[in-house]
Order: C-alpha cells, then sequence, then structure tokens
C-alpha cells in the first residue's frame, strides 16, 4: 500500500473514531425561577427575537442542528456555547445582581446596535437568527428600557 494510502486510510479511521466522543448537550425543557422570562415581563415580540437569535448560545437549552452529531463540529459547538453562557445565560439572568442585570442590559443592547451580536459565525449558517433592522430596533429599545427600570 503506498503512502498516501495509507494517511487516507489512517485519518479515516480517526474521523470514524472521534464520531464517539460527542459532547454532553445543553438542552432542558424546564424554564427555571432566575430564567428572564420569569424576572421580567418580555413582550412576546422580544421574546421571539431572543429565541430566535439569541437562546441558542446563551440559555440552557439548545436547538441542535443535524450537523451538531458530526465531529469536530459537536466540540466546536459546545466550546462556543459554553463561552456564550459563561457571558451572558438568559436562564440564570435572574441570580445576576441588580448591577450585573443592569450592565447586561446595556452592552447586549450595544453589541446588538454594533452588530456585534448574533456574531457573525453563527448566523453564517443560521440564516434566521439575522437580525433585521426592525428587529435590532425592538431589542435596543427593550434592553434599553429594561437597563432603565433596574434600581
Amino acid at each position: 500500500m503506498s503512502l498516501k494510502k495509507k494517511i487516507i486510510l489512517g485519518l479515516a479511521v480517526i474521523l470514524i473514531g472521534i464520531q464517539f466522543f460527542q459532547p454532553l448537550r445543553n438542552q432542558s425543557d424546564e424554564v427555571t425561577a432566575s430564567h428572564i422570562e420569569r424576572v421580567y415581563n418580555v413582550p412576546q415580540n422580544v421574546k421571539a427575537i431572543l429565541t430566535q437569535s439569541c437562546y441558542d448560545c446563551h440559555s440552557n437549552n439548545t436547538r441542535y442542528p443535524w450537523y451538531s452529531l458530526i465531529q469536530p463540529g459537536a466540540w466546536y459547538m459546545a466550546r462556543h456555547i459554553k463561552k456564550g453562557k459563561e457571558e451572558l445565560n438568559f436562564s440564570e439572568f435572574g441570580e445576576y445582581s441588580a448591577r450585573k442585570q443592569r450592565n447586561k442590559f446595556r452592552a447586549m443592547a450595544g453589541q446588538v446596535k454594533d452588530g456585534e451580536m448574533p456574531l457573525s459565525s453563527y448566523t453564517l449558517i443560521h440564516r434566521n437568527a439575522v437580525l433585521s433592522p426592525e428587529d435590532k430596533q425592538v431589542l435596543i429599545a427593550w434592553f434599553s428600557t429594561m437597563e432603565d427600570s433596574i434600581k
């Protein structure tokens, strides 16, 4: 067998072998008492935008597409979700101090306004998560209102 065939065979074995090592899933049907929707009155239009564009990376319930079962993409996705939840987790928003909540609302408004969120690497594949100018205005207005409402 030629060296080229051995390399291809070796890569195929490795690629098949890593499929057996799947990361834990970030899925929960439970809406906790500290979820932002339980802590604040989230209007239906805002909830729809958050669900479509934010919750996959920033909550305890990710909707997984078919390609999330294929390695090494699943590892990349799991790392991305972990980092997103460390920065902001809507499922645990009520556990944040009032100061942290206010800062998060301010940061979210700024990031949406500046086009930093949702990430372009996410919207590249999830085209339905792209925020329209109207969606941006709805989120920015709500985030600003919420920031101002926290004492």
